[in-house]
C-alpha cells in the first residue's frame, strides 16, 4: 500500500484501467471493500438530483459496514469527485484546490455524508459549508443498514436575516430540483453582492489584530484604508480585535478568523489585509485556512512602491525589497529537496522546483544589490558636480501625502507628478530654485515617510534617503488638516534618527492651511520656528522662500 498523498491525505489505488483517489484512511480494509468503496466514482448523478436513491443505499451501506462516516462530493455536473472515508464521528474534507471558488457565489460542489446514528447536521458541517461554500451539504442518517433521514443545509444570501437554511426530511420522500434551486440561490447571493465593481478590482476586509495595549489600532487602520485606496482596491469593511496575546499560528483565535473568512465570502471579498505585519509562518498558516489572497501591511505598501517606481533607482530598489521579504516566505508542496543521492546511478532530476526558485531569487538580489552600488556611485558623482558649482541643497521631507510634491512644482513652477494619493511620488525630484540677487539652491522631492514602513524597504531606500546627508536645509512639511499629523510628525522623526539626520538644519512647514478653520490656522502659527502655507496658495509661500534664504545665505550655513 503506497503512502497516503501529503497535500490531499488519501491513499492513490490502481484500479484495472484508470487510478482512483479515495481520501481518509484505508489501511486494514478488505481489498473487495476497497473496490466497492472505488466503484463509487463510476456512478453518474442527474443533476437536477441532489442524490439518486441507490447511491444513498450504497453508502449506507458501506458506512453501515465499516462503522464509518462515508462522504462525497459531487459537482455540479453529476459527477464524483471525491469519495472520502471517516471516522465514527466525522468524515475529515481534503484541499479542493482544484476546485477553486475564484468570484463564485458558491463552489458548484455539494458534500453529502453518512452519520450512523440519526443525527442532524454538527457545528463542524455547518462550518465546512460557510468556509468551503459548497453548494449544499447533507447528512444521511442510517436505520437497519439503509438510509432513514437526510438533513440538509444551503447558504442564503449576505442580506439575508438566515446565514444557513437547515431541512430534516425522510430520505425516501425528499424530492428537490437540486439544479433550478441552486441557480437560483446562486443568482439571488450574486443581486445581494454589489454589482458595479470592475472584474479586475480586489475587493478586501481589513483585518487590525493587536496587543491590548496598542492604543493606535484605529488610527493605524485608518492608515491601511489609505493604502489600499492608493493601490487600487475597494475596501468593503474592517474588523479589529484587541488582544490578550498574540496567536503564533493565526495571529489571533482560529474561531475568530474562521468568522473574518465567512464574513468576506458572504460579502464577495477577494482578499484579507492584516494592518499587523505576519511572519511567513502566520503567512503560510492563514493562507491555507482560505482561498482568498491573504497579505499585510508591508505586502500592501511593497505593492504600491512597485507600481509608483518610475526611474531605475526605484524600480531596483522596489523589486530588492520585494525579493527580501517574499524569499523567506516562498514554499512549495514538497519542502524536502536539494539533490538526489549522487554516484553512477543515483544522480536524479537534480533540484526541485522550490530550491531553484530560491536560489534564482538569491542570484537576483545579489545582482540588483550590484546595481544598487553603481546607482549610488553615480549620484555622489552627481553630487560632487554640485558641490564644485557651490550650490545649497534643500530636500522636503514628510509623511506620505503631505503635498510635496505639490510644494515643489509651486516653488519652482514645474510640473511634478501629483496625486492626491499615499505614495503618489517615489522617484526622487530635483529642481532649482531661484531667489533674488541671482541666488539658486537645489529643491528635492523626497519619498514619503510612513510608520511602520518594511524594514526591507527602509533598508533598500536608504541609498536614496542617504541624498538627505547631502542637503544644507530639510523642510519638513506636515499636514496639518489630517487628525493624525502629531503621530505623523512622530513618524518622521524617527525614521531621521534611523538615518543619522535628527540633528540636520531641519524647517518646520504647515501645510494644507486651505482646510483647517481660521481659529486652528491662528493656534499653527504661534508655535515656534514654524509657518503655516497652502502649497496650492502662492500667495502663501513668500514667507516660506524668504525664511529659506535667510537660513541658507543669513545663518552662514556652511555650503560643501
Amino acid at each position: 500500500m503506497p503512502p497516503p498523498s501529503p497535500d490531499r491525505g488519501g491513499w492513490v489505488l490502481s484500479g484495472a484501467n484508470k487510478i482512483s483517489t479515495l481520501y481518509g484512511n484505508t489501511s486494514g480494509l478488505r481489498k473487495s471493500t476497497i473496490q466497492a468503496l472505488e466503484k463509487i466514482y463510476r456512478r453518474k448523478v442527474p443533476q437536477n438530483i441532489l442524490i439518486t436513491q441507490e447511491l444513498g443505499k450504497l453508502i449506507a451501506s458501506l458506512s453501515h459496514e465499516l462503522q464509518r462516516q462515508i462522504g462525497i462530493i459531487i459537482s455540479r455536473e453529476g459527477t464524483i469527485t471525491h469519495v472520502i472515508l471517516g471516522d465514527p464521528h466525522s468524515v475529515y474534507i481534503p484541499s479542493l484546490e482544484d476546485y477553486r471558488l475564484g468570484r463564485s457565489a458558491l463552489r458548484r460542489l455539494r458534500f453529502i455524508h453518512t452519520h450512523l446514528k440519526d443525527e442532524p447536521l454538527s457545528n463542524e458541517d455547518l462550518a465546512d459549508l460557510s468556509l468551503l461554500r459548497f453548494d449544499m451539504i447533507a447528512a444521511i442518517t442510517l436505520k437497519d443498514n439503509l438510509p432513514y433521514k437526510i438533513h440538509t443545509a444551503h447558504l442564503m444570501p449576505a442580506d439575508s436575516a438566515k446565514k444557513q437554511v437547515i431541512y430534516s426530511e425522510d430520505f425516501y420522500r425528499y424530492e428537490l430540483d437540486f439544479k433550478e434551486f441552486i441557480e437560483s440561490l446562486e443568482s439571488e447571493m450574486g443581486r445581494s453582492i454589489v454589482l458595479d465593481r470592475k472584474p479586475t478590482t480586489e475587493i478586501a476586509i481589513l483585518v487590525g489584530a493587536d496587543l491590548k495595549s496598542r492604543h493606535d489600532i484605529e488610527d493605524s487602520i485608518a492608515e491601511l484604508y489609505e493604502l489600499a485606496n492608493a493601490s487600487g482596491i475597494e475596501v468593503i469593511d474592517t474588523v479589529i480585535q484587541r488582544l490578550r496575546e498574540i496567536n503564533p499560528r493565526y495571529v489571533m483565535g482560529e474561531g475568530k478568523l474562521g468568522e473574518i473568512i465567512i464574513l468576506a465570502m458572504e460579502k464577495g471579498a477577494t482578499m484579507l489585509i492584516f494592518d499587523k505585519e505576519l511572519s511567513p509562518s502566520q503567512s503560510k498558516a492563514i493562507s491555507e485556512k482560505t482561498e482568498l489572497k491573504v497579505i499585510d501591511r508591508s505586502q500592501l505598501i511593497l505593492d504600491i512602491f512597485a507600481r509608483r517606481a518610475h526611474s531605475r533607482d526605484g524600480k531596483v530598489q522596489v523589486e530588492l525589497a520585494q525579493l527580501k521579504y517574499m524569499l523567506p516566505r516562498l514554499t512549495g508542496k514538497g519542502t524536502a529537496m536539494s539533490r538526489l543521492m549522487g554516484g553512477i546511478g543515483g544522480r536524479g532530476p537534480g533540484e526541485m522546483k522550490l530550491e531553484v526558485d530560491r536560489r534564482r531569487i538569491r542570484n537576483r538580489i545579489t545582482a540588483l544589490e550590484k546595481e544598487l552600488h553603481q546607482l549610488t556611485l553615480a549620484r555622489k558623482q552627481r553630487k560632487t558636480k554640485r558641490i564644485d558649482r557651490g550650490m545649497p541643497i534643500v530636500s522636503i521631507i514628510g509623511y506620505t501625502n503631505a503635498g510635496k510634491s505639490t510644494l515643489l512644482n509651486a516653488l519652482t513652477k514645474s510640473s511634478v507628478f501629483v496625486e492626491d494619493k499615499m505614495f503618489a511620488t517615489l522617484d526622487t525630484a530635483s529642481r532649482r530654485l531661484r531667489f533674488p540677487r541671482d541666488k539658486e539652491a537645489i529643491i528635492t522631492d523626497t519619498v514619503g515617510f510612513i510608520r511602520d514602513l518594511p524594514a526591507d524597504l527602509m533598508a533598500a531606500f536608504k541609498a536614496t534617503l542617504e541624498e538627505l546627508e547631502d542637503a544644507h536645509l530639510l523642510i519638513h512639511l506636515v499636514d496639518i488638516s489630517n487628525p493624525r499629523y502629531e503621530q505623523q510628525m512622530t513618524s518622521v522623526s524617527n525614521i531621521l534618527s534611523e538615518l543619522g539626520l535628527q540633528n540636520k538644519q531641519t524647517l518646520l512647514v504647515f501645510n494644507k492651511a486651505d482646510k483647517i478653520d481660521e481659529e486652528t490656522r491662528n493656534n499653527m502659527s504661534l508655535i515656534q520656528d514654524s509657518l503655516i502655507i497652502s502649497a496650492k496658495d502662492t500667495s502663501t509661500l513668500m514667507p516660506l522662500i524668504a525664511e529659506i534664504h535667510r537660513k541658507l545665505w543669513e545663518e552662514g550655513i556652511k555650503i560643501t
